[in-house]
Order: structure tokens, then sequence, then C-alpha cells
């Protein structure tokens, strides 16, 4: 397979620069697999294509505000992006300035008595950074930080608004590590989880902490040769009980998101679900037999991106490129703040 056989057209004007309000006022593209047919629906309408005893399975990673913004001791402004922790009050950033930050550089972050020092460099814009402050570095990252929007939304900043619109409302504050939302969770509200849950669908949450590696292109030609980032997961012993209790019952398994797919797939390689921490690169590509997942909830993705190849893998490369082409011509909006697709 060839990257290319992933491209499709997409008009600018449809990538979404903010949510659809309140959460799930987001419209939902139903794609059934059997049949190919294809049904515009809103986002309430999931109740009614879920069935009592499907599992929803969700990741609650939570997203941290990973943008902080500060100046040199020269004054030239300076812009981080913390991408993952290293250690206490170590993290690893991409950091944008004029000129080149040097090792040992003392960088003043804009809030009184905070600042990140350079304590090594890892090539291509990123390095080692060490937070202090009258905070902890959690404190800080979250008074001072802005929400690490992705590079699509051409805002010029992210607004205060986006520390609630980019966070699911089940993200578990003691999973506070995630560089991007895993967004198809963002159209659901607690009352909507509610309402499922009297209809007798069960949920479970599984972790991935999203990574710089969900927004990296593929610059390959041939697809097999592309490398994925790895992202690191938890798997709690319950979550892994409901799953595969789930299976052996003969009941739906539906992943809220690639993020979760990716997690259920690589932790349940063998049939059957795995609890345990770890770290995945899964690249799920057509032609992967699908050994958990039996319905995905996902957004609309980028052309020639390992999520488009994803979705393409689970509903088929041409239901998958059809279902595409249909979004566009009906003006569906997509990524992070976009609509919906359920694959069923």
């Amino acid at each position: 397979m060839r990257t290319s056989d992933f491209d499709f057209h997409l008009p600018p004007e449809l990538i979404a620069q903010e949510p659809a309000l309140p959460r799930g006022a987001s419209r939902l593209l139903c794609l059934d697999r059997a049949t190919g047919e294809l049904s515009d629906e809103g986002f309430s309408a999931l109740a009614g294509y879920l069935r009592a005893g499907d599992l929803l399975v969700v990741n609650d990673s939570r997203v941290i505000p990973a943008r902080l913004m500060g100046s040199r001791a020269s004054g030239g402004k300076v812009e981080l992006f913390l991408t993952s922790r290293e250690g206490e009050g170590v993290w690893k950033a991409l950091v944008r300035a004029s000129k080149k930050i040097r090792d040992g550089e003392l960088i003043t972050l804009d809030g009184e008595g905070s600042r990140a020092e350079v304590v090594g460099a890892l090539g291509e814009g990123g390095y080692l950074v060490r937070l202090s402050g009258r905070d902890t570095p959690e404190e800080l990252i979250k008074r001072l930080g802005r929400m690490p929007l992705p590079p699509y939304i051409r805002r010029q900043a992210p607004r205060e608004e986006d520390k609630e619109w980019y966070q699911t409302v089940y993200a578990d504050k003691e999973k506070a590590a995630s560089v991007a939302a895993p967004t198809a969770g963002l159209h659901f509200s607690e009352a909507y989880l509610r309402e499922l849950a009297a209809k007798g669908i069960e949920r479970a949450c599984i972790t991935l902490h999203v990574g710089l590696g969900t927004f990296m292109p593929v610059r390959v030609e041939e697809v097999s040769q592309h490398r994925m980032h790895t992202e690191s997961y938890e798997v709690s012993g319950e979550a892994a009980l409901a799953v595969n209790r789930a299976l052996a019952e003969g009941r739906r398994v539906v992943a809220v998101g690639t993020t979760a797919t990716r997690v259920l797939e690589h932790a349940g390689a063998s049939g059957l679900m795995e609890a345990g921490t770890g770290e995945t690169a899964l690249f799920i590509t057509p032609g992967y037999r699908f050994r958990i997942v039996g319905a995905l909830l996902t957004n609309f993705h980028l052309p020639r991106s390992t999520l488009f190849m994803l979705v393409s893998a689970f509903g088929g490369r041409e239901l998958a490129a059809r279902a595409y082409e249909h979004a566009v011509a009906q003006g569906y909006r997509f990524y992070s703040y976009g609509d919906a697709m359920f694959i069923y």
C-alpha cells in the first residue's frame, strides 16, 4: 500500500475551529459494514445504534495545558510545548524561539517566580527542561499552561474555554499526561452517558497517553515503512475483566476513538485482554485482523494519516473512502472539534 492510497480532497473550510455546543450537538455519520449503507444522523442517535449489553470502552487520559510561554534573559519570547514527563519536574519539550536555545539556559515563564531550565538538547527542536517555582511542576503547568490545540486549529491562541472543550467529561485527574485529546470522547456529556447506562450499555475505562505522534505526518511513500511513535498505556484488572466477560458472552466491544482501539488491540493481541502497563506502537492498516473491537466511534481524520488508515482497516478501504467522500459532500466538520462517525 502507498500513502497516496489514503489521500482525499478536504476543503479547508470543513476543518472545525470550535466544537459544536453543547456537547453532543455534533453530527454523526453511521456506516454499516455489512451493507455499505450510510446514514446521516445527529450524535444523539448513537443510542439507537447501541444495544443493551454493549461495552463502551473509553480512553480516560487527561490532557495537560502543555503550552508554556516565557522569555529569555535577552527579552526574546519563547514557547515550550511539553510532550512527555521524564522525571520529577523534568519534561521533554519542543522549544520555539527566534534564536537557538543553549544548554543551561534559564527561561522565565509568564508567571511570577516560575522558570524552565534547559538541561539537554534532543535534536529536531526537542529539549529536556526542568520546571521550578513556588508551585509544584504540576501546579505550575495547570496555572500557566495553555491547552495544546492541534496545529490545524488556526486561532491565534487557545481560549480559556478550550480547557473545558478540549477535555472529555470522564478524563481522570490522576492520569494527566496527554498532549492531545482522545477526540471521539469529546461528544459525550455526563447526561448522555447516564442515558446510555440506563439503556444497559456498560462502560470501561482504559488509558493511552496521547503524544505528539498523533500529529506526525506519514512522510514515506510505502505505508509499511512508516514507524509509529510509542505511547504509554494502562489497562486495569477491572477493565480487562469487563472486556473479556463481554467477549465470552458474545457482547459487542465498542471502542470510543482510535486511541482506545489501539490499546484494546495491543493488550488483546492474544484474543483476550491482559491487564498491565506498557507502551504501544501498534500501527493498524488495511489487512489487520481485529481481535477485540466490534464497533468504532471516531472523528473524521486527516488525509494520508495513520488515523484514516486505521479507519480504513476497520471499515474497509473502499467503504471508508466512500464514507469520507460523502462526509465532504455533506459538509461534515473534520478533526478534533468536528463531527463523529460510527462504524458497526
